[in-house]
């Protein structure tokens, strides 16, 4: 598969144009990155434990403005 043909499916898949994927930097992930269904490997980010993470700190964050205020 060739950048141009990923930065096509990568394109499709998510609904952004091939510009905006361009830009983003995609490229084919080698296999000593791991990679089985069990283990994503060190390439990927859980967005969904992310998202976790950020919303309970700007939850202590309002309780300490709160608490002060």
């Amino acid at each position: 598969m060739t950048q141009r043909d990923l930065n096509r499916a990568v394109a499709r898949a998510t609904g952004e144009s091939v510009d905006t994927i361009e830009q983003m930097g995609f490229g084919p992930l080698d296999d000593s990155a791991g990679g089985s269904c069990g283990d994503p490997g060190p390439n990927t980010i859980d967005w969904d434990a992310d998202d976790d993470v950020r919303l309970a700190v700007r939850y202590v964050r309002r309780r300490r403005l709160t608490a002060v205020a």
